[in-house]
């Protein structure tokens, strides 16, 4: 099958870090977009919405286009809240993504994670509990506070990633402070994996926001760079 559709990803029984862990009968509903030819590997996608915008669509289909299953499940379908899930739920939602593209027949190395804002940050402790083969996370918030009762300060988890982590951030974002940001930076350099983190002036960084399409020269250049490095981190490390 090719191109968009709806599916279900069966969730693991047990802890959702066991990869051998049979699945359950709870299902995450998920949006997949397939490329036109033989998949390279597959792209799990966090996003804060029910519904995505179309400059995101558009950056999904991106991926797609380079040869990634992009899978994007539903974080909100237990609860419909208003912001992506953590702790053991976001675990056992990220799993199930994770086996429904190995079964598929994608081997674990070659999945990514990316997220945006809080998603990103959820990206971000995902990639502390499951084998994945690179993260990237823009603008996650959360660096020194915990965004959540259930999540974890970026800074504290930092150390403990598993998958090489690259992180975009805007110099003018008010939820991620500079200080903060370079924090995060020194945090990440105690990581057993490969970790960037990159800061752009502004805030034009945002592939998934409508301002991607409606920017001055210095900030197209801004967007066109942030985009170029995740498909670039996901090239190098998904392999």
């Amino acid at each position: 099958m090719s191109g968009s559709y709806r599916a279900a990803a069966l969730l693991r029984t047990g802890t959702p870090g066991d990869v051998d862990a049979p699945p359950g009968t709870e299902q995450v509903p998920i949006t997949v977009i397939e490329p036109s030819r033989t998949a390279r590997g597959g792209i799990i996608v966090l996003h804060e919405s029910r519904d995505f915008t179309d400059v995101l669509t558009e950056f999904m289909n991106s991926l797609a286009a380079e040869g990634w299953i992009v899978v994007a499940p539903d974080l909100f379908y237990r609860s419909r809240g208003t912001g992506p899930v953590f702790g053991a739920e976001l675990f056992a939602d990220v799993a199930g993504c994770f086996d429904w593209l190995r079964g598929r027949g994608v081997f674990g190395d070659c999945i990514g994670l990316l997220g945006f804002d809080t998603a990103g940050t959820a990206a971000v402790l995902a990639a502390t509990d499951s084998p994945i083969g690179a993260v990237v996370s823009v603008a996650p918030r959360g660096i020194a506070t915990p965004v959540a009762p259930d999540a974890e300060a970026l800074a504290a988890v930092a150390p403990r990633l598993r998958a090489p982590w690259l992180a975009l951030f805007g110099a003018d974002d008010p939820d991620t402070p500079a200080a903060e940001v370079e924090e995060l930076r020194e945090a990440a350099a105690h990581a057993s994996v490969a970790t960037l983190l990159v800061t752009y002036p502004g805030l034009h960084h945002r592939p998934d926001r409508p301002a991607f399409d409606i920017l001055g020269p210095d900030d197209d250049v801004t967007a066109v760079d942030a985009q170029t490095r995740i498909f670039e981190w996901f090239d190098s490390h998904l392999r």
